[in-house]
C-alpha cells in the first residue's frame, strides 16, 4: 500500500534497512550515454495514438496503452484504423472485439550486459517506493528520461499486440520491438472525470467495456484481485491530532488498466510454456486455513462470501470504504508465497506443477514495469526470443538464476520498507490518542491476542486479550511508539 505523506520523514527508514538512497556518478554518466542497442528492425507505430496513465507525478512511465475495437476476421472498425484515429465513434457502442496494443519501455536496448548499469539493476532488483522518495532500479536520466514513454518523444518500445474476443477471451497475439510516440500524459484521477463525462480521449475510450469483459473472463472471473486503495496522511485542523489517515477514492479505470497489465503478462506466461522456456511469476494456492481466515475477517467487517469465490466477493465491494480497504489488506494473506521459476534456459527444466499463479488462475509472467523490475527486462527478452524463433540470448540465461535470486530478496526487502513506512505513520497518527477506547471489529482472535480494525482512523492492528472473534468491541489504545513503529491496543476497554 502507497503513501504519501511530505510532512513525515522516511529518511531512517532507508537508512535502517541499507537502501542505496544515490547512484555513483559512474551510472549516472552511463545512464546519460545509453542509446537504443537494436535501432534497426523496429516497426514504425508513431502515428498510433498511445497515451500513458500514471499518478500525476509519475515520470519513470512504463507502459502506454491504445484501444480500438476490432473483428475476428481481422476486419478494423470505421473510425480505428490503423493510423491511430482511435476509436471514438465507438464509444458506447458494443464491440464485436478489441485490438490492444500495449508499449512497453523498452529497458533492455538501453542496458548493455556486464555494465556497470546492469550490475547495479541486480543489486537493487527493483524499486523501493518509500512515500516520501523512492529508491530507484534506475539512474533518473534513464527511468525518467531517455527509456520513459513521455509524451511528444520517441521512443523505443517492445509492444504486445493483442487481440481479445468479445467474452474478453484472448484470440491471438504477438511482441514486437517498435518505435512509438504517447500522445498524451494522463492521470487516474483525470481519466476517471472523463470517463463520468463520457469524454475518454480516444485511445482508451473503449477501455471500460474492454476491462470489464477481461474481469468476466474465465480465468480473470474468480482471480484475487487486490484493489488496494492508497492512503493519505494530512495534518488534521483538530489541536489534539497533527495528522490524519484519509483513504483515497479507488477509481475504475485504475482497475481497467491494470487488466491490461494482467493481459500482457498472461499473453508472456502463456507464450512461455508453450514453449518450454521462461521467467514465470508463480503463487501457490491459498490454504484452507487461510481461506477460513479470510471467511472469518469478512463476517467481522460486515461482508458474506456465500456461495462466491474469494476473488468474487472482492471484486463486489467498495475498496475505498474502511471496510472494504482492510478486508483487502487481509486478503493479502491468501497471496502468500509468490515467487519465480526459471525453466528451459540455463538447464533448468519445466516445472509445470509449480508454475501456475493462484491469483491469477493460470501461467503468468512479469514483462510491463522494466524500469521499476528487474525480471521484466529478462522476461520480456526471453518473450521477443520465442515470437521471432530464435534462441534466448546467452545474457539472459546466463543470468536466469541471479536474477531471480535478486528479485526473491528485494522482494522480500520491499515487504519490510513497506510495513515499516505503514508502522511509522500510523504510530505518529495515533499517538495523540494513547488511552483512549475506539470501536474494532475484531478480524481474528486466538489465546495470543487478536487482530483488529479501527475504522477512524483506518488502522488494522493487534490487540491484547482474546475478543470475539467477527465481534464489534471497544478496545483501547495503549501503545502508539513512532521509535519502534509500534500500535497496539487492548481488551476489555479501560
Amino acid at each position: 500500500m502507497k503513501l504519501f505523506a511530505a510532512e513525515l520523514d522516511f529518511r531512517a527508514i532507508a537508512r535502517e534497512f541499507v537502501l542505496p538512497e544515490t547512484f555513483p556518478e559512474q551510472l549516472h554518466s552511463e545512464a546519460i550515454l545509453a542509446t537504443d542497442r537494436y535501432p534497426e528492425g523496429r516497426r514504425d507505430l508513431r502515428e498510433v495514438e498511445f497515451v500513458t496513465i500514471d499518478p500525476p507525478s509519475s515520470m519513470d512511465l512504463d507502459q502506454a496503452v491504445h484501444v480500438e475495437s476490432w473483428q475476428a476476421d481481422g476486419v478494423v472498425d470505421s473510425g480505428a484504423a490503423d493510423s491511430g484515429a482511435g476509436a471514438a465513434g465507438n464509444a458506447g457502442s458494443v464491440a464485436p472485439g478489441w485490438r490492444v496494443r500495449y508499449a512497453i519501455a523498452d529497458v533492455g536496448a538501453f542496458v548493455e550486459p556486464d555494465s556497470a548499469l546492469e550490475q547495479e539493476s541486480i543489486r537493487r532488483g527493483q524499486t523501493m517506493y518509500l512515500p516520501d522518495d523512492p529508491v530507484r532500479l534506475h539512474p533518473a536520466e534513464l527511468s525518467e528520461g531517455s527509456a520513459s514513454l513521455l509524451p511528444d518523444q520517441d521512443r523505443p518500445a517492445v509492444v504486445w499486440d493483442i487481440n481479445v474476443d468479445a467474452d474478453g477471451e484472448i484470440h491471438d497475439f504477438t511482441v514486437y520491438r517498435a518505435t512509438v510516440r504517447s500522445r498524451a500524459k494522463l492521470n487516474y484521477e483525470g481519466v476517471e472525470a472523463d470517463r463520468l463525462a463520457g469524454t475518454l480521449h480516444p485511445s482508451i475510450a473503449l477501455l471500460p467495456e474492454l476491462g470489464e469483459a477481461r474481469q468476466r473472463s474465465d480465468l480473470r472471473r474468480d482471480a484475487v484481485n487486490l484493489r488496494l486503495p492508497s492512503i493519505s496522511v494530512e495534518k488534521s485542523d483538530d489541536e489534539q491530532a497533527e495528522y490524519q489517515l484519509v483513504i483515497e477514492p479507488r477509481q475504475l479505470m485504475n482497475d481497467y488498466n491494470a487488466e491490461l497489465s494482467l493481459l500482457a503478462g498472461m499473453c508472456a506466461g502463456q507464450m512461455m510454456v508453450k514453449s518450454g522456456k521462461g521467467i514465470l511469476r508463480t503463487l501457490p494456492p491459498a490454504s484452507p486455513k487461510d481461506i477460513a481466515k479470510f471467511d472469518s475477517a469478512a463476517k467481522a467487517l460486515g461482508f458474506e462470501r456465500g456461495n462466491k469465490s474469494v476473488g468474487q466477493l472482492l471484486a463486489s465491494i467498495d475498496a475505498s470504504t474502511p471496510q472494504g480497504m482492510a478486508l483487502m489488506r487481509d486478503a493479502q494473506r491468501l497471496l502468500r508465497g509468490a515467487s519465480y521459476v526459471a525453466f528451459g534456459i540455463a538447464g533448468v527444466e519445466n516445472e509445470n506443477e509449480t508454475s501456475i499463479h493462484a491469483g491469477i488462475g493460470g501461467h503468468y509472467a512479469h514483462v510491463t514495469a522494466p524500469l521499476r523490475r528487474l525480471s521484466d527486462r529478462f522476461a520480456t527478452e526471453i518473450c521477443l526470443a520465442i515470437a521471432e524463433e530464435r534462441e534466448v540470448p546467452a545474457w539472459v540465461a546466463e543470468r536466469a538464476d541471479e536474477v531471480i535470486e535478486a528479485m526473491k530478496r528485494s522482494t522480500q526487502l520491499a515487504n519490510q520498507v513497506d510495513r515499516a513506512c505503514m508502522g511509522l505513520t500510523e504510530a505518529v497518527v495515533l499517538q495523540p490518542w494513547v488511552g483512549q477506547n475506539f470501536s474494532a471489529a475484531v478480524m481474528h482472535s486466538s489465546d495470543k491476542g487478536a487482530d483488529i480494525f479501527v475504522s477512524e482512523p483506518p488502522v488494522i492492528a493487534d490487540c491484547q486479550g482474546n475478543p470475539e472473534e467477527a465481534s464489534q468491541t471497544a478496545v483501547t489504545l495503549i501503545t502508539a511508539d513512532p521509535e519502534t513503529r509500534t500500535v497496539e491496543f487492548a481488551w476489555p476497554a479501560d
